[in-house]
C-alpha cells in the first residue's frame, strides 16, 4: 500500500472558531486526523541524501519486524522574505517544493517498499519540529534520521542532534 497525505494550503479559508466558546482550546484549529493504520508507526525523515536513504532501510526493517506502518516524512524549504514597509520582523513563506513529487514517485517505484504499508507526508518549517510534530500526531513508536555529515552541520548543530534533545519519543540516529 502507498500513498501520499498532501495538506490544504494555509491559503484556503479555515473555519473562525467561536468566540463564546467556553473552551478556548477547543476553538484552537487542528490538523486533519491521520490513518489509523499508522498509528505507532515509524517515522523516518527523508530528503532523498545518502543518510536518509541509509535512514529509510533500517526503518523499513523496523516497520517490518514490528508489523507496524511507515511514515516517510518530507520536510520542504522555508525561506525568509523582506519586508519593505516598516520595521516588521522577517516571515517565513513556504516555498513550492517539487522534491516532494519527485521523491515520491521514486518510492513509489521502489521495490523494497513493497513490504511495509507506508506514506508520504509533506511538511513545510524546522525540520525538527515538523519530524516531532508528525510523531506525535501518528502516536509513532520512533523517530528515524539520518546523521549529518558536514560542515553546516558541525557549525549550527545536527538535525539528528537537536532532534534527539526535544523529541518526547526514541529517536534512532544512523549513520
Amino acid at each position: 500500500m502507498a500513498g501520499h497525505e498532501f495538506f490544504e494550503p494555509a491559503d484556503r479559508k479555515r473555519p473562525v472558531a467561536d468566540p463564546t466558546a467556553a473552551d478556548p482550546l477547543a476553538a484552537s484549529e487542528a490538523r486533519p486526523s491521520c490513518d489509523p493504520a499508522f498509528r505507532h508507526g515509524v517515522v523516518v525523515g527523508f530528503d532523498g541524501s545518502t543518510s536518509s536513504e541509509r535512514a529509510l532501510a533500517y526503518a523499513i526493517g523496523m516497520a517490518h519486524r514490528s508489523g507496524s506502518g511507515l511514515i516517510i516524512v518530507h520536510v520542504a524549504n522555508r525561506l525568509p522574505t523582506t519586508v519593505w514597509a516598516g520595521c516588521e520582523p522577517p516571515v517565513f513563506v513556504d516555498v513550492p517544493d517539487h522534491r516532494t513529487e519527485v521523491l515520491g514517485l521514486e518510492l513509489a517505484c521502489a521495490d523494497y517498499l513493497a513490504e511495509v504499508p507506508w506514506i508520504l507526508v509533506e511538511r513545510g518549517g524546522d525540520i525538527c519540529h515538523e519530524l516531532e510534530e508528525v510523531g506525535r500526531e501518528y502516536e509513532a513508536d520512533a523517530i528515524v534520521v539520518g546523521s549529518t555529515h558536514g560542515l553546516v552541520g558541525r557549525i549550527f548543530g545536527s538535525v539528528a542532534g537537536r532532534l534527539a534533545k526535544r523529541a518526547q519519543r526514541p529517536v534512532i540516529v544512523i549513520p
